[in-house]
């Protein structure tokens, strides 16, 4: 097993931007566009960049969802994903769909898996039928959940998968929905394998590791890191993760998975240390119990959304962190 910390030279955040808004969405123009969770963490990104040349709908029951993270020129359709009514509607007339909607809680998921499978899974099931009845391509949020531990790091998209909780399980299955939907009904889909997606508009109250670092460091600490700190994961900038769903609104390549990560992979503890140099925190770094059934490893093989896709991620990690300081006015 290997990893390793990106330490190659990055584009500025200017140079990434430039990047989204060339060839990624050089096609995609005169749409009518469905985003469901769009006033959400990912979804809201993609309609900001949508919005300009299309016709923008987000479906979202603002249960996680912030309004005013709708663009303006947007149409929001405020609304249950799990309704089929209401995605009907929300649907009529779309010629692409990005799914973004789904319970992203890992812990919630084990405390219900019902309700994971509710929103995760079926909700799936019923978005690819109502996309069947418009023949409008679909883009689906899946995860990297779906390895649980991988036997070795980077993985890619054929190696063994064996989710660890009602989440992961969820989204394996809708990875194997939008394969069978392609294989048995024609229908254009494409699933992402999300990494760590990290940027502006996280909801603060998912507990992802670099929204809990920058709390703590801002609190003036201790930002505490579970277990030995050399764990290791792959942070993806939301801005490479909307890149990477606007080269899919367009690829050939339909039917199959892609990881959506960078290619390289830091330490919990490097994060630590990176957060609070960026804040320019005096918080110390202390070391808690680890958590239970943790994956150890984690980074993802690029190689097939690069050649496929022609996906390839701008932001460093350092570069977004201190992005992400800045905005929360911590720096």
């Amino acid at each position: 097993m290997t990893h390793e910390t990106d330490a190659h030279a990055e584009p500025t955040p200017a140079a990434s931007d430039a990047l989204l808004a060339s060839d990624a969405s050089a096609d995609l123009s005169d749409r009518t566009v469905l985003i469901t969770g769009g006033a959400g963490f990912v979804g809201s990104h993609l309609a900001e960049a949508l919005v300009a040349d299309n016709e923008v709908r987000v479906l979202d029951d603002l249960s996680g969802g912030v309004r005013e993270h709708v663009p303006a020129g947007a149409d929001l359709v405020e609304g249950d994903v799990c309704d089929s009514e209401t995605v009907a509607e929300a649907m009529d007339g779309a010629d692409l769909v990005f799914h973004e909607a789904a319970l992203v809680s890992v812990e919630k998921s084990v405390e219900s898996p019902p309700e994971s499978n509710r929103i995760n899974a079926a909700a799936t099931v019923n978005l690819l039928e109502q996309a069947r009845d418009e023949d409008a391509r679909v883009v689906l949020a899946s995860s990297a959940a779906v390895y649980g531990h991988p036997e070795s790091v980077p993985v890619s998209e054929g190696d063994s998968k064996d989710p660890t909780s009602p989440y992961g399980i969820d989204k394996l299955a809708l990875d194997h929905y939008a394969r069978r939907y392609h294989d048995l009904y024609g229908l254009e889909t494409v699933p992402l394998r999300y990494f760590n997606v990290y940027g502006p508009r996280q909801n603060p109250e998912y507990s992802a590791v670099v929204n809990v670092f920058f709390r703590q460091a801002a609190d003036g600490g201790p930002v505490t890191v579970e277990g030995d700190g050399e764990q290791t994961r792959d942070f993806v900038h939301v801005r490479d993760v909307v890149r990477a769903n606007l080269l899919a609104a367009t690829t050939d390549r339909v039917g199959e998975p892609f990881n959506v990560g960078t290619g390289h992979s830091v330490t919990v503890r490097d994060l630590a240390e990176t957060v609070v140099e960026v804040t320019d925190s005096d918080a110390e770094i202390t070391h808690v119990d680890p958590r239970p059934g943790d994956i150890r490893h984690s980074e993802a093989d690029i190689s097939k959304a690069r050649s496929e896709l022609g996906y390839e991620p701008a932001v460093s990690l350092e570069t977004g962190l201190r992005e992400l300081a800045e905005e929360k006015g911590l720096r």
